[in-house]
């Protein structure tokens, strides 16, 4: 499996990235072993997630999502049950 995910820095800013485990990449982050740009917001948790058999599914949605503003990004979220 493989999932598409939004984290919420602990400044307030979103990431959003993609991985095949998502308690292990959200430890990850906030080990200071994820990535530069959640290391330097401070780590994170994540607050929305999608699931997909395949991982260039997860790869599109990543990238589709990255091009959407962030309020679009908040009512993703708004709609999670990961709150």
């Amino acid at each position: 499996m493989a999932y598409f995910y939004i984290l919420k820095c602990k400044d307030g800013t979103l990431y959003s990235g993609s991985t095949k485990e998502l308690k292990e990449r959200e430890a990850k982050h906030n080990s200071g072993r994820g990535s530069k740009y959640v290391i330097a917001h401070g780590g994170g948790r994540i607050v929305y997630s999608e699931k997909f058999r395949k991982w260039g599914k997860a790869l599109s949605r990543e990238a589709a999502v990255k091009k959407l503003p962030r309020i679009k990004k908040l009512e993703l979220i708004k709609k999670s049950k990961l709150k």
